[in-house]
């Protein structure tokens, strides 16, 4: 089932959602991982989006909102230029200390 998260007022339909909890030093942290995939369409504003890595990230579904940065992420494929070219996109966003 897809959720919509909105990642700096982007909307992307997530799948595989997970909520997680994670130990910081300064405490406990909010952790989210999610699938999306990403048109040859809309590549250049997700990648643009994500060279950021200062994010506020909601889960209106959830009730959730907080500043976020990247703990990981990967994509099934490098060349979205191709048209009709689609990619399955991994990432990973913690709450920020």
């Amino acid at each position: 089932m897809s959720q919509t998260m909105i990642i700096n007022d982007y909307s992307i339909s997530a799948e595989n959602l997970c909520v997680a909890t994670v130990s910081g030093i300064s405490g406990d942290k909010q952790k989210i991982s999610f699938d999306f995939q990403v048109s040859h369409k809309d590549y250049h504003d997700i990648t643009t989006l994500l060279y950021t890595n200062d994010f506020i990230l909601e889960i209106p579904a959830k009730n959730i909102k907080f500043p976020a940065t990247i703990h990981s992420y990967s994509t099934s494929i490098t060349n979205l230029y191709e048209e009709d070219a689609v990619g399955d996109f991994k990432l990973v966003l913690v709450e920020k200390e």
